[in-house]
């Protein structure tokens, strides 16, 4: 597929088209993208060095800002509107040259973009900061043949063995790219190979690409490498951009061991305290790279300085190390935070538990942000707007947050008492602000209600394996959940939207039902892992346990924590239990599991996705020799006996719809465990 890259966000209808400047000189031509403060904008063109005023090329925005207001917040009216583009231009500038555009900001917090076209290509892009910018740039034509591995999308920890490597391609050059040749280096071996053909890629276009075959991971730690041979079936004129590389690491995952908490003693393992940073947790995940037990923790704090994060390297190993961490702008970004959630692209949201992030009186403004968890990248300087990848802002009161699918969150609306989908799309970077890709989804026929005095949380949780969301109703003592491939785009909601998106939409005549109405008093964190579902009750402190295989879900047993303050949950890399205790301003693991959670010698059995489509993923007990499936009427639908490993891959798409039992055994053991064939 081929899109106009949104890197740039510009318009290329003038690439081609240009107006002939004299020989020797390239035309140039500015875009500006201003944010919701267009009036704060003054910007010039001078000759490289040159302070602002000094030989004045081009200038533009508001005059009454000028060269020296930067800062002033005169709140002078004129120059740009809010949220808009504005094209300048053109110029005839010298080739080889090297120019200053200089940007001045009345606020003195920076936000407009600027995408400076050559001969028009979009050459340079550039974000405001802080009271103003100075960006030298050179007057260069790009080359003709430039292609550019920009990305590779390849999820970074994997659970499977057959991985495939995709990412993103990017022609830099100005003629069009109709086939490009990659390789793929694994530790540094080449094992792949490939020509993509038929693309005809305009310049500064992209084009997504995946490998056709998959590559075969052993357990560890890997690196890939994809690199641009040739283009066009010629060398690429500049090798700077040809070679991308990131880390992919295959492990295990979660265990299902959630019925060895059942009838048992629970043992409570403190992990983190106040000593620690924790200042009102009420969230927790961990790092979608389970093999780092990198556990991150969103703290409260207070409306005026914003949340926090603390995070745990190690987590609840004897190396425990941790790092507490705020956003220079969590005062917006991330106030009162209520909820966290990793997607597997490394990125997290958090969930604002506030009415307004301006904190001005007036209308409500604010909903869920994205992050990096790169720790070069977050909470530290960058941009005008601190460090966050992307914001959207039509979920105040938001209580939870769960991640879908890349940048796909699901919130639960605490002002408007329903479940809202956000698609952040590509990410505008850290700091910018560019919302205009992005949809956002609103389920309204649910009628959640938040606490009314704000404090316990209402979490929810998306299961990949069936595409439900699940979603704790704390007023109503429920948990409710959306079947999300069903429904139909309707109308616009009321309600916002408070900037340009792409779309926003009621979404109607969805399926979703409540699944446990008995049992809780004032419900608050949710976990799901194949047909178990968790439900934390502040009121108890207990952690209930629930049989989602069939509906209504049946109450298996709870978990008595004795903790006041429970509110958000987690299955760690282990299987392992883990909960956030707001009010003792602790980080709990539960240990204590007969189920082999502790490396007791009892076997089990547990598998992947359930319910299963095509394929079943098994983690087997320590010298598996045989496996079968049988169906609930008797008949072995599948039978093979081996020396297994601990994780196996089982084709079932030739299984009819409906419940089976898996049996693994080995010279002193059988155990056995049931899924559901969809």
């Amino acid at each position: 597929m081929t899109k106009i890259f949104l890197l740039f966000a510009v318009s290329l209808v003038s690439i081609f088209t240009f107006a002939q400047c004299p020989e020797g000189q390239l035309e140039v031509d500015l875009e500006i993208a201003t944010d919701n403060w267009g009036y704060e904008v003054y910007w010039e063109i001078v000759p490289a060095g040159n302070a602002c005023g000094n030989e004045t090329i081009g200038s533009g925005g508001n005059f009454n800002v000028g060269c020296d207001g930067g800062g002033a917040q005169n709140q002078s009216s004129g120059g740009y509107g809010d949220n808009v583009t504005i094209n300048e231009g053109s110029w005839c500038l010298q080739e080889g040259q090297s120019y200053s555009l200089i940007y001045v900001d009345d606020y003195g917090d920076g936000g407009a973009e600027f995408n400076l076209l050559i001969n028009g290509f979009p050459l340079y892009s550039y974000e405001g900061a802080g009271n103003g910018n100075s960006w030298t740039f050179e007057v260069v034509s790009p080359p003709a043949l430039d292609a550019g591995v920009y990305a590779i999308h390849t999820y970074g920890y994997q659970i499977s063995n057959e991985t495939f490597i995709e990412g993103v391609l990017f022609n830099y050059g100005s003629d069009v790219l109709n086939s490009v040749y990659l390789r793929c280096l694994f530790d540094g071996i080449e094992v792949l190979n490939e020509n993509f053909d038929g693309l005809f890629l305009e310049g500064y276009e992209d084009f997504e690409f995946e490998f056709s075959v998959p590559l075969d991971i052993s357990y560890g730690d890997h690196e890939i490498t994809v690199e641009v041979i040739s283009v066009n079936g010629d060398e690429d004129e500049n090798t700077n951009n040809n070679s991308l590389a990131k880390t992919i690491v295959r492990g295990d995952p979660r265990p299902n061991v959630i019925d060895g908490y059942l009838d048992v003693v629970p043992e409570m393992t403190v992990i983190g305290t106040s000593a620690n940073s924790l200042d009102t947790p009420r969230d927790l995940a961990f790092h979608p790279t389970l093999t780092r037990f990198e556990l991150w923790v969103v703290n409260e704090e207070t409306e005026s300085s914003g949340g926090s994060t603390t995070t745990f390297f190690n987590a609840g190993q004897s190396d425990q190390d941790y790092e507490w961490r705020t956003d220079g702008n969590a005062w917006h970004f991330m106030s009162l935070p209520t909820g966290i959630d990793f997607g597997e692209n490394e990125n997290f949201a958090t969930s604002p538990g506030v009415y307004d992030a301006n904190h001005n009186g007036g209308e409500a403004f604010t909903g869920p942000a994205l992050w990096s968890s790169d720790m070069d990248i977050y909470a530290m300087p960058s941009g005008g707007n601190g460090s966050h990848l992307d914001m959207l802002h039509v979920s105040p009161y938001s209580q939870g947050i769960a991640h879908e699918v890349d940048n796909v969150y699901w919130v639960v609306d605490g002002y408007n008492n329903d479940i809202v989908r956000y698609d952040f799309a590509d990410d505008h970077g850290p700091g910018n602000s560019f919302h205009g890709d992005a949809t956002i989804h609103r389920y309204a026929a649910t009628e959640i209600v938040k606490d009314p005095n704000d404090y316990i949380v209402s979490h929810c949780f998306f299961d990949k394996a069936t595409n439900f969301l699940y979603a704790v109703d704390n007023e109503n003592q429920r948990v409710i959940r959306i079947d999300a491939s069903t429904g139909v785009t309707g109308a616009t909601p009321s309600y916002g939207p408070f900037e340009a998106i792409e779309e926003y939409a009621y979404i109607t005549n969805y399926d979703w039902d409540e699944v446990v109405t008995e049992g809780l008093i004032e419900p608050a964190g949710i976990a799901v892992i194949e047909n178990r579902l968790l439900v934390s009750d502040y009121a108890t402190g207990d952690i209930l346990i629930y049989d989602i295989s069939s509906m209504p879900a049946q109450l298996l047993g709870t978990i008595p924590t004795g903790a006041a303050g429970v509110m958000g949950i987690e299955i760690g890399p282990e299987g392992k239990i883990w909960y956030a205790d707001a009010d003792a301003q602790e980080i709990v693991v539960i240990n204590g599991n007969p189920l082999n959670i502790d490396g007791d010698s009892q076997p089990t059995i547990s598998f992947f996705p359930n319910p299963a489509n095509d394929v079943l993923n098994l983690r087997l007990p320590n010298s598996t020799q045989q496996v079968q499936i049988i169906d609930l009427t008797g008949r072995i639908v599948f039978n093979q006996s081996k020396e297994f490993s601990s994780n196996e891959t089982l084709a079932v798409s030739n299984l009819q719809p409906g419940q089976y039992i898996v049996i693994a055994s080995g010279k002193e053991f059988v155990v056995k465990s049931q899924f559901t064939k969809l």
